[in-house]
């Protein structure tokens, strides 16, 4: 019962944070060898209510970091936050506005950096961030497949279609869902008419839609991941049938009547509301606190 109030102040902070809208960074992650240059695009900036982007450094055992701001109108640059690398960043100039920019990356420099900007109703908004890889691993593009997990009983009035990316470096990999019908344009698939859960493993990460099976004849269904800045879609061929195993065992969980099967499934889905909870919790408390920094003087 202790967890209720909690429970309710993350859906109320959930349900504010998605109704703000977020600057939009297109590069989940940006691989770099010793000494090569880099830069971070942030789109949607004609939201802000002033000139200015901020850039923020989130290293993973340190805490967010504002580097400096840049001034969109000239590109001119604010130093003043006294960041230990803050001489190591510049501004470029490009298509859509001025970027943040290293000349020469280090090692040092692999962190995650975030724009931001205020807002007309006076708050910060965040982009979702751009991981930079400073390594000499060789990019590796995902190896995408597309399967249909279908229950055996075929009277079912959901069907699930499983997506896996593998064999990818960065592992970090955006999967969404799309669909097409006839010779039409893709279109995304709306939220009402499909429920999505994404698995991330240490190595593969899997999307799982389920979709009614009057949909499955209607449209054809694709699968999209974002990887390093391309794109690989799949479409769904029907006669792709994901092999017997565990993800089958997960997938029947949702459709089966075992007592063991089914008390599984709660314990998975406490298991994953409880992160999401914590999740949340976490992103509202950081965000109150960049909040709270960029108003010092």
């Amino acid at each position: 019962m202790l967890l209720l109030p909690a429970a309710a102040l993350c859906c109320l902070c959930s349900a504010l944070v998605s109704t703000a809208t977020e600057l939009i960074q297109d590069d989940l992650t940006l691989t770099r060898r010793v000494g090569e240059n880099v830069s971070f695009g942030c789109g949607g900036t004609d939201q802000c209510s002033g000139s200015y982007v901020y850039w923020y450094q989130k290293k993973e055992s340190d805490t967010f970091r504002l580097i400096l701001d840049i001034d969109r109108s000239d590109g001119e640059i604010d130093k003043r936050y006294n960041h230990p690398q803050e001489d190591d960043f510049s501004a470029v100039n490009k298509g859509n506005g001025w970027e943040l920019q290293i000349q020469r990356v280090n090692v040092s420099h692999s962190a995650s950096y975030f724009c931001s900007c205020w807002s007309p109703q006076d708050y910060l908004i965040f982009g979702s961030g751009t991981k930079l890889i400073v390594t000499d691993h060789e990019v590796l593009k995902p190896v995408v497949s597309l399967y249909s997990a279908a229950s055996r009983d075929q009277q079912e009035e959901k069907s699930p279609l499983l997506c896996v990316a593998s064999a990818m470096f960065p592992p970090l990999v955006q999967i969404s869902w799309k669909r097409q019908k006839d010779n039409g344009p893709p279109e995304e698939v709306p939220p009402a008419e499909g429920e999505q859960l994404e698995i991330r493993e240490s190595g593969p990460t899997s999307s799982i839609l389920l979709i009614n099976q009057t949909l499955i004849n209607q449209y054809q269904y694709l699968c999209s991941v974002k990887h390093e800045g391309n794109s690989t879609s799949v479409s769904f061929d029907k006669d792709q049938q994901i092999n017997p195993g565990i993800m089958t065992f997960l997938l029947d969980l949702s459709v089966s009547d075992d007592p063991f099967r089914s008390e599984c499934r709660v314990r998975l889905l406490t298991l994953l509301y409880s992160v999401l909870i914590v999740k949340s919790l976490v992103y509202c408390c950081g965000l109150c606190l960049l909040t709270l920094s960029a108003e010092e003087p």
